[in-house]
Order: structure tokens, then sequence, then C-alpha cells
């Protein structure tokens, strides 16, 4: 089963690709925009923070970037349904090559610090692209408890909670506002990714994909429960430059 796929599938009912519940990305948006924001999502996947902002205010346009195809043909449909099409644009290219002849207000990246080599360079991407006075929402995880050799292998060389925040202070960026996702929004993630993977598996037995989507789930939700449950933890922050 190919990752794209797998992605679309795990996330059909929690929309937001990382562990963060509907209040907090409603806190984390208004903290972020202003009326009139022009606003870029480097990894959009299917839209949804974009999607977002552009229904809570309807002056508002956005744009976003993404290697899937899928997922922006996705975005495009849930853009019309909602309405905002006409305000949003949607490109299909790797963020980390993206350019724009103007700058942004707000620059979202959230769960896809991946691409760009880790969070530090990811704010150095957004920054490029940040008109002065923007703000930048980012997110990524951290070690909340010392990690398992699994969980390091599986997730990466994550620092702890104080230390991600320091590197984005030294790093010249002023966090505004924070979120540290709680127990639920985390378990509430991996129930809906892994539950939602399984049952379309179990939906579609004659599928091609099935046996492996559900091999997939059974073994993500056991590398979550057993590997790093108990010490991965997620931060999504809202900054601006500082001393701007």
């Amino acid at each position: 089963m190919n990752r794209e796929l797998q992605s679309m599938i795990a996330h059909a009912n929690h929309p937001i690709q990382s562990p963060l519940g509907d209040e907090a990305v409603g806190h984390l948006l208004d903290h972020a925009l202003t009326d009139h924001a022009r606003v870029l999502d480097l990894g959009c996947g299917a839209g949804e923070w974009l999607l977002r902002a552009l229904t809570a205010r309807p002056a508002v346009r956005a744009e976003g970037v993404d290697v899937s195809k899928a997922a922006l043909d996705r975005a495009a449909t849930a853009a019309a349904d909602r309405g905002v099409d006409d305000r949003l644009t949607l490109h299909h290219q790797g963020a980390e090559g993206f350019t724009s002849a103007e700058p942004f207000d707000v620059v979202l990246s959230v769960g896809a610090t991946h691409v760009f080599g880790g969070l530090v360079n990811t704010l150095e991407v957004a920054r490029k692209h940040l008109a002065p006075g923007g703000r930048v929402v980012i997110g990524d995880g951290f070690w909340e408890r010392e990690p398992t050799p699994e969980a390091i292998e599986m997730l990466g060389d994550l620092e702890d909670l104080a230390t991600t925040h320091d590197q984005v202070v030294a790093a010249g960026w002023t966090p505004v506002f924070g979120h540290v996702s709680t127990r639920q929004e985390l378990d509430a993630y991996e129930w809906a990714c892994w539950g939602t993977l399984a049952t379309w598996a179990l939906d579609h037995p004659d599928d091609p994909d099935s046996a492996d989507a559900l091999s997939i789930a059974a073994t993500r939700r056991v590398e979550w429960l057993h590997s790093y449950r108990s010490s991965f933890g997620f931060l999504t922050m809202v900054l601006r430059e500082s001393g701007k």
C-alpha cells in the first residue's frame, strides 16, 4: 500500500494531520490570523488548516503547497464544498522549493518539519516567505520523557520541551502563543488514524491493499502503545521574529 493512499485513508476522520483537537486549532488560528491575512501552508496535505482559516475569516486568502496531488484534489473539493475555493490557491510541488512574488502574513508548517530537515531549518524556510510583523505557526514533536531506543529510531532524535523552546528562541523567534497537545489529543489522534485504516481494510476485504492496510494499522498501533506513547509529546507555537 503506497504511503499517500495510506495517509489519506488514515486521516479521513482526523483531518488535522497532527495530534490537535478542534478547540486547540481554533485558538492557534485566532492568535495567528488577522482579518485580511495572506496565509501559506508549507506541506498542507488536504488543506484543513487553510480551510478553517478561510472559513473563519471571509477576507483571508490562502495558498497551500504539497507533493500529493490526491491530497490537493481533496483540498480543492473541500474548498468548493465550503464556498471558499475562490480564495484558495494550491501548488503541486515540493514545499522546500516553493517561491512566491509576495510575502505572507502567516506561514504554517505543522507536523511537516521533516520535509525541511528539522525544526530550525523549517523556520529558516518560513522566514523567507514571511512579511514584516508576520506570524509562523509551527508544530513538531518533542520527548516528554526519556524515550526508548525504538522510539528514537521511529521518530528521530528529538529534544525535550524546554530545549525545543530554547532552540526556537536562539534562532531569532519569539513565541506569542503555544499549545502542548494533551494526552487526550495524542491518544485520539493515534486511535483515529489506525482505527480508520483498519476499518477501511475490514470493509474492503477484496481490495488488493486490504491485507496490507490491516497489517500496517496493527503494526503502527503496537509501535505507539509499546514504544513511544509514554514519551512522545507535540508542541505547536505561534511565533514572531524577535525584534519585529
